[in-house]
């Protein structure tokens, strides 16, 4: 048994019936995209089993980018839940078969309270599709499970259809990187997008010379600040920046006269500084545009604080 060519033939099984979901498009598809945008409600998602648990990922996925939505569990839904849903909400119903008893049940109850209902399943004859005011088909051929019994192909078909709705309505929304850092404020990106360079600088015990400043006193601010630099100041103007690299640098090239060295001897002049008020996203595309790892920040040329690429969240 070839445990590499057995997830091979999984990848290439599920691969072609992905590639054969396009050909299920029809206009119901658009339709509901097209309903969904237009509409003041939710979307509201159910479904059993495998089908429920992938149902979960499209609810999850459309209200992170843009599209009010939850899941509610059909046999829930039965015994009390469907307060939940109002007039003006969607109902995405996905069952493979189509025949589900307990996704079937809520039809009645949606009907009367004229709520539009997709289908989702892979029969385009089933009871859920003849039901519904839109049915959307991913039937597959091939489950990659040899004794084609477990849901392998159908669910993945049945995660891709869902994304292909989200990512439709994320078009027709014009979502942005922004938007999507709001509904995302504890990841990575919500921190860089929404967050200020205020909020994470540090500002309090800089390490901070003169231009006359030797290289011993430059070294022991370096060492007792570690930052892995020292600000040049002239009274409340900031005119340079040495790094522990320029340090080590001066060290090799300067050798015989290291010692005597002041810092306008090291110095770059003209160091690259960003607002306050800056976002995260900001900074991180300075510090690569130039390839530095630290900013001072400046607001009206006044040294308020410094920003490292550590500060960032990356």
């Amino acid at each position: 048994m070839n445990i590499k060519e057995i997830a091979k033939e999984v990848f290439s099984i599920e691969a072609k019936e992905i590639e054969n979901l396009s050909n299920n498009i029809t206009e119901d598809f658009e339709k509901s995209v097209k309903d969904i945008f237009k509409s003041k409600g939710k979307l509201i998602v159910s479904g059993m089993g495998k089908s429920g648990i992938i149902g979960k990922k499209i609810s999850a996925t459309m209200a992170s980018t843009g599209t009010p939505s939850f899941f509610i569990h059909p046999a829930e839904a039965y015994h009390g839940d469907l307060g939940m849903i109002e007039r003006e909400d969607i109902v995405l119903l996905i069952s493979n078969s189509g025949e589900t008893d307990e996704v079937l049940k809520l039809i009645p109850f949606l009907k009367s309270q004229q709520n539009i209902i997709i289908g989702m399943s892979g029969n385009i004859e089933s009871t859920l599709a003849k039901n519904s005011n839109y049915h959307l088909n991913i039937s597959v051929k091939k489950e990659a499970c040899p004794l084609q019994l477990a849901p392998t192909s159908s669910t993945t078909a049945t995660l891709v259809m869902g994304d292909a709705l989200a990512i439709a309505l994320m078009k027709l929304r014009e979502f942005k990187d922004t938007d999507f850092a709001q509904f995302h404020p504890g990841g990575s990106l919500g921190r860089r997008l929404l967050t200020k360079v205020e909020d994470v600088m540090r500002k309090s015990s800089l390490p901070i010379c003169t231009q006359k400043s030797g290289i011993k006193e430059i070294i022991q601010t370096v060492s007792e600040c570690k930052m892995g630099l020292v600000i040049v100041m002239e009274q409340d103007n900031i005119i340079g920046v040495i790094t522990d690299g320029d340090i080590r640098r001066a060290m090799e090239s300067m050798e015989e006269r290291f010692f005597e060295l002041k810092a306008k001897d090291l110095m770059s002049k003209n160091p690259k500084t960003i607002n306050s008020q800056a976002k995260l996203m900001e900074a991180q595309t300075m510090m690569a545009k130039y390839k530095v790892n630290s900013l001072l920040v400046s607001n009206n040329n006044i040294l308020i604080g410094v920003v490292q690429i550590y500060d960032l969240g990356i």
